[in-house]
């Protein structure tokens, strides 16, 4: 009987205790779940992801972002990722729900068993808790914080499925080097994407979420190693791979590289371009037009959104516009003379260059420079110092350039430097490059003829043999380059300054600066709808005009300073006469000449004043390119196209630029135009743009002073602009003018290109309704056509109304707004 009592009491007592342990687990839950965040929080949430900015090819320009970070879903991605995380980090994942109890158990044995030897700890929350205490917790440790912790995770079980969970793991998890989420680090550390991952791949990056410092393969790849071999273990235990699989995986060698995120070199131009154009176009107005729903906008949209950014940019047309620019410039800033080292040293401060120079041969290659440090200089050359143990040798030929500056004299023929004492001295500071080397042709014999002319080779560079070198100097003056294809619109190169590092600012877009002569076809397109034809006679003699408003005198003069009496029109046009140019706006009319301009897109207001005829109106250079493709295409002007589309994280296109033109002239206007710039380049100021086997028509244009420099050419496929000038308004030195200065660059840029549109019409497309006639072009039958200047305003100086310009625009669908 006292049994049974005891029994009854026991079970009492313990029956008791359970509900009471039982009501004090239930009241600590409801405790702790009183003041959880709302999982809507986490299934509506939406990480920051990187924006790629694409070239036409489909090559990466670059990538925005504040994290970097590729949301992609479970099918997107090797099958070995999401297997090796889980391995590693949570094996019972789909058969939990958001708590492991027995991984809980087993984390806290192992952890007892190595705090007394201070080995690692080990943790047993479960990938969904893993994503609540990221995304919705703090991160302190406490139990309060783990049962909360616990709740939110058995809820999110229940609300969101197992895939998704699983997914916003992999692409929210931090792997180390900036990167979140798998697709970024298979970037990082492999240099692929997510879905080219190899399975001894996978469990590197799997390896990382619990320290991914102290895992980082390039900076600790044998505790990479070692971490991947557990994870690799971790499959083979759980049989989710064979033994072949496993031997084959922990023996693949493993390449560490990095998927470049920007192109770098000339494309940063087009990056930044594009970025702007981005910034400006997310305001919160075009985002509520756009239908999305989000409190950023501006920078902070476009740096987190995901987006992808395709551009019309062509790789390799970028990249040999830089080249050509920087050339230009380069011998531009040689023609005006040598400014002197980049620094004066001390003897300590060439102590020092010797003792933490890193210079190595291979750093010359390419024409790349270099710093150097002269040791010694005689009248026939100078003797350098580049770093480990290497020396170099300037001859005095190869800073021959190095005069004193002096813009009133021409840098063209200038007098060479034949003393090198007169340029450099002992512990100056320069920049060089190696000089090009000559060796004997394949095949040939010694002598003149069997040599060519090769770029260094450092693997034939010694410390016991100097290096040859050439003296060089980073140019103040600056200059641009714009590249538009005429039938799309598409820009395919855009270069806004010598270097991009050294300014932002980029001036093919945003720089406005007079065009000078380059915008006397403007005029002449005009002259031809008002009867005037290639052979009319033009007077190339003094002129004067008196503003009927302000009574100032105008008389303008010729660049040569001279008059050559009367002329054919198209001769006026390819010697680039002012005084010319002048007669024929005031007798069309300004206002009429103000409308062609418009018609043919350019931007600017014009005032009715005669003075804009000789490119008194600044311009960008993209829209001064813009308006030539007129001349190109048949009369049909033609929108500039930077960004072709952008589409949003999940695909959907938010934005699309679509090919736009509109009849600017006729096609016979056009053709004669055509024609008659292709004089400019075959025989006039435009010579020096010739590309040899290619049609190349243009104009140069020169600012007053020779501020600035102006050639814009153009083919039936493609139109480029080159303007050259110094930021803060000076002249570029005597006789820099746009044939001498601008035209060269072009060259350069095209002789590189030009075979890309082999296949595209290689001469300019003739109009019905045009005679040709000795090389030129009329429509109707060839003659001086001087009758129908009658129909000319009376009043030019004033002219008629302000003409309708084209809706370059896009319509009101069209919400980017350009920045030309």
């Amino acid at each position: 009987m006292n049994v049974k009592k005891v029994f009854l009491w026991s079970f009492g007592l313990l029956f008791t205790l359970g509900i009471l342990g039982c009501a004090a687990v239930a009241g600590l839950f409801y405790w702790a779940s009183r003041d959880l965040p709302d999982l809507e929080r986490l299934t509506g949430y939406e990480a920051p992801q990187a924006t790629v900015i694409l070239a036409r090819d489909g090559s990466t320009i670059g990538t925005l972002a504040t994290e970097k970070r590729y949301s992609i879903t479970l099918k997107e991605m090797s099958p070995w990722l999401p297997m090796s995380f889980l391995a590693a980090e949570d094996d019972s994942f789909y058969q939990h729900h958001g708590v492991d109890p027995v991984a809980i158990v087993r984390a806290f044995i192992y952890n007892l068993r190595n705090k007394a030897s201070g080995g690692g700890q080990q943790g047993g929350s479960t990938i969904t808790q893993q994503i609540i205490k990221q995304l919705l917790l703090s991160s302190e440790r406490s139990y309060t914080r783990k049962m909360k912790e616990a709740i939110l995770a058995y809820r999110l079980e229940h609300t969101v499925s197992k895939d998704d969970i699983l997914q916003t793991y992999l692409n929210y998890i931090y792997l180390g080097q900036h990167s979140y989420g798998v697709e970024a680090a298979a970037r990082t550390y492999f240099g692929k994407h997510a879905s080219d991952i190899t399975l001894a791949e996978s469990a590197v990056i799997a390896g990382l979420p619990q320290a991914p410092s102290r895992y980082n393969p390039f900076r600790h790849p044998e505790a990479a190693k070692a971490r991947q071999m557990y994870v690799l273990g971790r499959l083979r235990t759980l049989k989710w791979i064979t033994e072949e699989q496993y031997q084959q995986a922990i023996n693949e060698p493993l390449v560490y590289w990095s998927m470049p995120e920007n192109r770098g070199g000339a494309s940063k131009w087009y990056f930044e371009a594009a970025r702007r154009l981005l910034v400006e176009f997310f305001t919160e107005e075009n985002l509520r037009t756009l239908g999305i729903d989000t409190l950023k906008s501006g920078e902070e949209y476009v740096y987190t959104a995901g987006l992808t950014v395709r551009t019309a940019m062509d790789p390799v047309q970028q990249d040999a516009a830089g080249a050509a620019l920087r050339r230009g410039l380069e011998e531009l800033d040689k023609r005006q003379g040598w400014r002197g080292p980049v620094k004066k040293l001390s003897p300590a401060e060439v102590t020092e260059f010797r003792e933490k120079s890193t210079f190595a041969p291979a750093d010359l290659m390419g024409k790349a420079w270099v710093q150097a440090v002269v040791t010694a200089v005689d009248a026939k050359g100078a003797r350098v110092l580049l770093g480990k143990g290497y020396t170099g040798y300037i001859p005095v030929a190869n800073m021959s350039w190095a005069r004193t500056p002096n813009r009133k004299i021409s840098g063209w023929g200038a007098p060479a430097v034949r003393d090198a004492r007169k340029v450099l001295n002992v512990n100056d500071l320069i920049m060089v490059s190696a000089a090009p080397v000559t060796v004997q042709a394949e095949g040939g014999k010694k002598g003149k003829a069997a040599t060519k002319t090769v770029d260094f080779d450092p693997a034939t560079a010694s410390p016991q043999k100097p290096i040859t070198l050439l003296l060089q100097q980073e140019p103040l003056v600056q200059g641009a380059l714009a590249s538009v294809e005429t039938q799309s619109g598409d820009v395919v190169a855009l270069i806004g300054g010598y270097q991009f590092g050294d300014s932002h600012f980029n001036r093919a877009t945003q720089a406005r600066r007079q065009p000078g002569s380059s915008f006397k076809p403007v005029v002449y397109s005009t002259a031809l709808d008002f009867g005037f034809t290639p052979t009319s006679s033009v007077l190339d003699g003094p002129f004067v005009y008196v503003n009927p408003y302000t009574n100032e005198v105008w008389r303008p003069g010729n660049y040569e300073k001279n008059f050559r009496g009367i002329m054919p029109l198209y001769e006026a046009l390819t010697l680039s006469r002012n005084t010319c140019t002048v007669r024929l706006a005031h007798k069309v009319g300004i206002s009429n000449v103000i409308q062609r301009a418009k018609m043919l897109g350019l931007e600017p207001h014009f005032p009715q004043e005669l003075s804009i005829s000789l490119g008194a109106v600044a311009v960008s250079p993209l829209n001064l390119t813009q308006a030539y493709a007129a001349f190109a295409n048949q009369g049909l002007g033609v929108r500039p196209r930077i960004i072709t589309s952008i589409t949003d994280s999940n695909g959907r296109e938010l934005y699309r630029q679509d090919i736009q033109h509109w009849q600017a002239l006729t096609p016979q206007n056009a053709y004669q135009m055509a024609t008659l710039l292709k004089n400019v380049v075959n025989s006039g100021t435009g010579s020096r743009a010739r590309v040899d086997g290619h049609v190349i028509a243009g104009k140069t244009g020169t600012s007053n002073d020779e501020n600035d420099a102006w050639f814009v050419g153009f083919s039936p496929s493609l139109v480029t602009g080159v303007y050259v000038g110094f930021d803060q308004l000076q002249s570029l030195g005597k006789q820099e003018q746009g044939g001498r200065t601008a035209a060269p660059i072009f060259r350069y840029y095209r002789s590189q290109i030009e075979d890309l549109y082999n296949d595209q019409p290689q001469d300019f497309t003739m109009p019905p309704g045009i005679t040709m006639q000795d090389g030129l072009a009329f429509q109707g039958v060839p003659g001086p056509g001087l009758s129908a200047i009658d129909n000319a305003s009376e009043d030019p100086a004033t002219g008629s109304s302000t003409p309708e310009t084209p809706d370059t625009s896009g319509g009101g669908e069209d919400l980017m707004r350009q920045m030309f």
